[in-house]
């Protein structure tokens, strides 16, 4: 994941990884759904933001991504509970 995000040395990468479970543990002390490999990319995100070494085109795909998961997602249950229900 991070090779194409940014080059990482092993102390960004110990950094990014502490963060992730730090956050991920943060989270779930307050019940908070998290993704881990959401988390894991914003933190390799934040390093090649402060490194100046962010290959944007990943993370532009990246972003739509995210972006676009959560429309999809809930037409997609909408749809299998219309069928599932509403037609049955």
């Amino acid at each position: 994941m991070s090779n194409k995000i940014t080059k990482l040395n092993h102390g960004q990468g110990f950094t990014a990884n502490l963060v992730t479970g730090f956050l991920v543990i943060f989270a779930s002390k307050f019940g908070v759904p998290v993704s881990t490999t959401h988390v894991s990319v914003g933190s390799i995100f934040g390093i090649g933001l402060a490194s100046k070494h962010l290959n944007t085109g990943i993370m532009q795909g990246i972003l739509l991504s995210w972006l676009v998961t959560l429309p999809v997602a809930a037409v997609f249950s909408a749809g299998a509970y219309w069928i599932l229900i509403c037609v049955t």
